[in-house]
Parts: structure tokens; sequence; C-alpha cells
């Protein structure tokens, strides 16, 4: 999604529009007789021919209201309008036949900002004369300056809608005003009225196929309905033989819209290269490029933003945010700094640092940071939905930041006040807190209030499969197998459930079950994330089947469709690494892995367990202590830094942390249960523990670290 909408750009440009319409056009140069001659044709009734002394004077007056009016303009002096209003009325009263003081009057009220009486003055012009076109053309001027100032819809649709009756008249006297028929088009688009915008400037375009208004209204129309197709096939035809900058960067929306990112980085290149110094050009290319997870380049694009447009805290922000993704986060704090200088109290920015602190690891800095948005959030006591959207994403994350810290009491206590904000909000709080009993490994309570939320959202899909994922976590394989064909839908959809009806039966050790359903699900596969999950869930299920040639397999085909995925990384290289194989391969492959997800504390624990068998005791340890510190609570993780002690000759400390390790396989979900490790386990206690006594009869206490 682009930060600048389509919605932003088309208000962008409307108001642009707004500007150059509103210039004032004065009647420099134009000869007096002409200046005060009667309206041509037939003059309309109630106008008069006044004698020779008063149109003489008429002209005086005129003349000085002229010189009065150029000198406001140059000045922005009030005396200077009030004196030419003044010149003008007299001019006027003295000649009541020209519709050229008329228009001039009227206009000169609307320089001085007297709206009301420059729509007075305009209306009864037009009652004199329909046909008048500058006094119809100085409502439009007035109506759209005014809309610019609204905020209600209600009177913004009122005031579009005068306007769009003047742009209609104008049409009618003069047909092949283009300007008015594309302004008439904008203001059918901010009035919804889509089709007539559509037919006014198609009508354009069948006069000139290239027009360039034109092509950009109907563009934009075309995307804001999602009719992003059409909007290429106009925007190839129109830059094809004469590529305009703005065109080609709405044509790079539209493929960006259609998820085409190599076509739309082509483009909006183009763009660049014939406005180099346009913001709009390069924040389209920075955000295709970061959604093709292009980061240096997208970082480049934004740091020139930053140096077209040094004080926009956007630039730093986007800088931010690729510098985190890139594991940069010195860099990204020093960003989100910049951000907030420009933009302090800045909601996303605030969100953003909070996403850098937990990055790092600093959660009380990440719960300080969210605390005291939520709190500056409620005390604007606004009632407004956007506030209450707010509220809902800072209780969401703080949430996640108290789980992921190990405070899970305080992370429930976050989701029932996200809870609390409205129903909707309720139902999402569901699925948290059930996540997070589940995380506790507290899967009475979860089902407890998996049970509650289901009972009280029953056509909620999501929560049913959660419930019935729960029941595969406590080994009731069958009875969470039958709630999720329930919601078999034999649409695409459906690659989903079958995912999750593997996982569930290759908890229970039922793999060919496991693997038909990953059969399902490949048939539904179509996308190459959907076909990176299924054959990754398959060498998963071919590892724990000791089939390993054949999990190595699924493993490759993975990292052929993406090189970067950091699971499969992962899973391979601990599966290299457990078995003693190839352990130079298994560690490179492990730290590809971290280099996506440096936190990660499996990661960090496979790339520890590859250095201990080959025996780089000191980096295995440095690994091993750092997953530890992110997975506190896991019984691998622990028993594998216990071997590393104990090989280390650190025995006491080896002890330690197998005790803790027993004692969290006594925690674990049902279906992770493993009798066997846990045999191995105690018996490796047992003989520390013996060792242990008989050091210490031999030698005396203190002998052992």
């Amino acid at each position: 999604m682009k930060t600048q909408s389509i919605r932003a750009r088309f208000i962008r440009t409307f108001l642009c529009g707004l500007v150059l319409l509103g210039a004032a056009i004065l009647p420099a140069g134009m000869a007096a007789q002409d200046a005060l001659a009667p309206p041509s044709g037939t003059p309309a009734a109630g106008y008069s021919q006044p004698d020779a002394a008063k149109r003489a004077e008429a002209y005086y007056n005129y003349t000085m209201g002229h010189l009065n009016e150029v000198y406001y303009l140059n000045s922005s002096r009030s005396e200077f309008a009030n004196a030419a209003i003044d010149f003008y009325k007299k001019a006027y009263e003295l000649d009541p036949s020209s519709a050229l003081i008329a228009e001039r009057l009227a206009e000169m009220y609307y320089q001085a900002q007297r709206t009301r009486d420059a729509v007075v003055e305009a209306q009864a012009i037009i009652q004199k004369d329909p046909n008048n076109l500058p006094a119809r053309r100085l409502l439009v001027r007035i109506y759209l300056r005014t809309l610019g100032d609204l905020s209600a819809a209600s009177a913004q649709k009122e005031t579009a809608t005068r306007a769009i009756e003047q742009l209609e008249e104008i049409r009618r006297i003069e047909p092949g005003d283009k300007d008015s028929a594309v302004w008439l088009a904008r203001l059918y688009r901010v009035r919804g009225d889509n089709q007539k915008a559509e037919d006014v400037l198609r009508g354009i375009l069948a006069g000139d196929p290239a027009d360039p208004a034109a092509v950009e209204q109907l563009a934009q129309l075309l995307l804001d309905q999602g009719r992003g197709q059409d909007a290429i096939k106009l925007l190839e035809d129109a830059t094809k033989t004469d590529p305009k900058a703005g065109l080609l960067d709405l044509l790079g929306d539209a493929y960006s819209q259609l998820h085409q990112a190599a076509k739309a980085e082509e483009v909006y290149r183009q763009a660049i290269t014939l406005e180099p110094d346009e913001p709009s050009h390069h924040r389209g290319l920075a955000q295709v490029l970061m959604s093709e997870e292009k980061f240096p380049q997208a970082l480049d694009e934004y740091k020139r933003l930053a140096a077209l447009d040094p004080d926009d805290p956007d630039n730093y922000l986007r800088i931010a945010e690729i510098d985190r993704q890139m594991h940069k986060l010195d860099d990204a704090e020093q960003a989100i700094a910049q951000a907030k200088e420009r933009a302090p109290g800045n909601l996303e920015v605030t969100y953003s640092e909070a996403m850098i602190y937990e990055a790092q690891g600093r959660y009380d800095d990440a719960i300080r940071v969210l605390s005291g948005a939520i709190t500056s959030v409620k005390s604007g006591a606004d009632p407004a939905p956007s506030n209450r959207r707010t509220l809902a994403i800072l209780f969401e994350q703080l949430g996640r930041v108290y789980r992921e810290a190990g405070n899970n009491t305080a992370a429930l206590n976050t989701f029932n006040d996200l809870a609390a904000l409205g129903d909707e909000e309720a139902q999402r709080a569901s699925v948290l807190i059930i996540d997070t009993y589940r995380a506790d490994r507290d899967l009475a309570h979860a089902l407890e209030a998996a049970d509650k939320a289901v009972a009280k959202y029953p056509q909620d899909r999501d929560l049913r499969i959660t419930r019935a994922l729960l029941l595969g976590d406590k080994g009731e394989a069958d009875p969470a197998a039958a709630q999720l064909r329930e919601l078999l839908t034999h649409t695409p959809q459906d690659i989903e459930i079958y995912l999750d009806l593997s996982q569930i039966y290759q908890q229970s050790h039922r793999f060919p079950d496991a693997e038909s359903a990953l059969a399902q699900a490949n048939q539904l596969a179509t996308r190459g994330s959907d076909k990176e999950m299924v054959e990754f869930m398959l060498g998963g299920v071919f590892e724990q089947e000791k089939k390993y040639d054949q999990a190595e397999d699924e493993f490759k085909q993975v990292l052929t469709l993406n090189p970067r995925n950091a699971p499969a990384l992962n899973y391979y290289g601990y599966m290299l690494a457990d078995r003693g194989q190839r352990l130079p391969e298994a560690t490179d492959l492990v730290k590809r892995a971290l280099a996506e997800d440096p936190q990660n504390g499996a990661y960090l624990d496979s790339l520890g367990w590859a250095y201990y068998k080959q025996g780089r005791l000191p980096e295995a340890e440095e690994a091993l202590r750092k997953a530890v510190d992110h997975e506190r609570n896991d019984p691998t993780i622990l028993d594998h830094l216990g071997d590393v002690y104990f090989k280390r000759g650190k025995i006491d400390l080896a002890v330690a942390q197998w005790q803790r390790a027993l004692e969290e396989w006594h925690h674990v979900l049902p279906t992770e249960n493993n009798p066997d490790k846990v045999a191995a386990l105690e018996e490796k206690l047992s003989s520390a523990r013996h060792r242990v006594a008989e050091e210490k009869k031999t030698n005396g206490p203190g002998a052992l670290r």
C-alpha cells in the first residue's frame, strides 16, 4: 500500500488545481471603450444605455477601481481593496448596462474575500444574463475555495452540488471548454457520482485521446474503483508515444495495486528520469522496492526523499522501518529519533519506536513508550472511532510485548483492556487471550476461553480454528480434525484447513494422515508462499519419520523457492547438526536463518548445537546462553546448555541447567512430551549428581564449578 494513497493523491491534485483556477485574471491593456461597452448582442432585460457624461464618469471610476485592485493584489493592503470596491460600485451605478463592470465588482469582492457579496453580485449578473460565463466561472471558483475550507461532509456535498450546477451550465454555453469538463468530473467524484464523472472524461478523450488532465482523472477514478487493469490499459496507451511523468507515476500506482512490482519499479524510474527532483516519483519507487523486499535500494530512495524534503517525518519513519527490517537496530533508533523531532507525539512514530525497542530486547522501554501513548490517547477523551482503533492497535502491541517479556499476567490484563473497547475488539482480544494461555502452557484456561469465545462468536472462523488446534495440542486428534473439516468450503481457502490438519496429525505422530493432508493442501497452493509452507511442513513430517533424505529434498525445494526462508534454513541446519552431518554447512544454514531473525531463540539454539557438535564450546556456550535469554522455559535449549557446561567441566552449572530442563519437561503441552528425551535427561542428571558427590568426597567442597 503506498504511504500516499490514491485518494490522497487525488486530493492533492484537486487542491493544486483549485489554486490555479483561483488565479486573478485582470483586464490589463483593455481599451477604455471596450471595458465600458455594453454586452455584445441584444442587451439583457434590465440593462439601459447611460448618457455620455455618465459614461465618462463611469469610465473614470472603473479606471480608479482597476488601479486600486492592482495595488491591492501587489500589497494585500485592505484599504486598496475597499477603495477598488467603492470605485467599481460607483461605476456600476453610473453604467448598470455594463456586464463587465459588474463582473469586475464581483471579482473584487472575491479577491477581498468578501465571499457572500461576491456570490450575490455574480448571481445578480446571471439573473440578468444567464449566459454570462465570467460570472458563472467566478461562482465555481468561490464554491471550490469554500469546499477546501469545509470539514462537514454534508456541507461539502452541498457546496460541490452548487459548483456542479454552474459547471454544467458552462458546458451548455461552451461545450468545448475542456477545463470546466475536467473540473466537473472531479466534482462528480467528490459527490460520489462516479459514472457521471467517467462519462464526462470519456467524452473528452473521445475528442482528444491524449488529453493529460482527462487521462489522469479517469485513471484515478478507475484506481479508486479497484479497476486497476482498465487504468493500466488507459495509462499505457497514453504514455506509449508521449510519456509524461505524472501519468507514469499513476501507471506505477496501478501496477502496484495489481501487485506487478517489477513493472511498477520500471515506470517509477522512468518518471524519475523525466523529473529527478519530484518527491512523489521517489516515494512510489521506494514503496514498491519495500514490497519487493529490496531493502537497501528502498533505503537509498528514502534517503533521497529526506534530502529533498528534510522536514517530512515520514521519510525518517520509513528509514527506521527499513533499518529494523535489515536488523540495523542502532541506525533504526537514530532514524526514529529524527522522526520524533519532526513529529512529536505522532502515534505511528511512537509505535515504530516501541517495535525497535522490542527488537533490541529492551522490553521495559517498549512498554514505557506504548503505555505513554495509551495514556496520551485516553487523555484526549475523544470517543471517535479513529481513537478507538488507535487504542486497539496500541493495546494489542503492548500485550504482545508483555508476553514476549514473559509477563503473561500483564499481557492478559492488557488484552482485557482491548476487549473493553467494543464488540469487534473483544472478538480480536479473545484470540490473543487464548494464545497467551497457550504460550503459558495453560491448556485448561485456553480451552475455557476458547469455548466462551466460540459460544459468543459462533461464526468466527479464526476462533473455531483456534479451538480445534487446542484440542490437537491436548492430543485429541480426531475431535480436532472433525471440527476443522466442518470448516471446509471446497474453495482455495481450504488450504489453511489442510495445513492445520497436517499439524494436528503430525503432533499425534499420525504421519501418513499428515502427508495426505499436505497433498491436498498442495493441490490448492497457487501462491509461492503457500507452496513454501506445504514443502516446509512436509520436510518436518519426513524428518520426524526419520526419512532424512526426503526431508532434505523438501527443505531444498523450499529454499529454491525462497532462499531467505528462515524456518526452513533453521530446520535444515539443525537436522544436519543434530545428526552430526556436514557441520560447516549446517552452521552456515543456521547463520543464514539468524541473518533474517537475529533474536530468535530457536535459531540461536540451533547455532549453539552446531558449534557443540564441532567442539567449538566457547561459541556454543555464548549462542546457547543468548538462546536461553530469549526462550527461558524451553527444555531442549536448557538441556543443550547443560551439555555444553558439562563438556567444559562446569559440572555444577550443567546440573542446574539439566534440573531446570527436567522441570520444564513436566510443563510442556501433551503433544510435545518426549519420554525418550526425559529419560536420557534423567540419566545424565543422575550421573552428574553422582560425579559431583564423588568429587566433593575426594577434593572437598568447591572442587567443582
